[in-house]
């Protein structure tokens, strides 16, 4: 079941995210030591949006996140982020329904761009955004300033 997060959920957020950044250090631009030093406060703020921040409960725990970011001074644009499933629920189409979810919350808000990074290397992932209608631009960036890895900007017309 996909549900949207607030910030009275700011604790399994916490949960899930620490999971992701523990398990894949360099899928996201956020390290699990920054992350560790987050006050309540925090992660309360983070989910204190209107844009979509999903997690998938299954069995009453949080086992896959995904979110939406509208940027500032780009009506009708939107970056997927957070995207990760958790290791034993792999396989079972968690990342395929987030992003499905997080398209049809853009259309629904007319939103008519919608991009993410995926890091290089990681094949599964861009298969998935690749199978969701997502295309590389070819723009390369570095995942964050300390780490060889890049990003590569992938981009879909809703």
């Amino acid at each position: 079941m996909i549900v949207d997060v607030t910030p009275e959920d700011w604790a399994e957020f916490r949960e899930i995210r620490l999971r992701a950044l523990a398990d894949a250090p360099d899928a996201f631009g956020m390290t699990l030591t920054g992350a560790l030093e987050q006050t309540e406060s925090a992660w309360r703020s983070r989910l204190d949006t209107d844009d979509p921040i999903l997690v998938v409960r299954a069995g009453g725990t949080a086992v896959a996140m995904g979110a939406g970011w509208r940027p500032p001074g780009a009506p009708g644009s939107m970056m997927i982020w957070g995207m990760w499933t958790a290791p034993e629920a792999r396989g079972r189409g968690h990342a395929e329904a987030l992003v499905g979810h997080l398209i049809a919350w853009a259309r629904k808000h007319d939103i008519t761009d919608v991009a993410l990074h995926v890091t290089e290397g990681n094949d599964a992932a861009r298969r998935i955004y690749e199978r969701a209608g997502f295309v590389p631009t070819g723009q390369w960036e570095p995942l964050r300033e300390t780490s060889p890895l890049r990003i590569e900007l992938l981009r879909r017309t809703v």
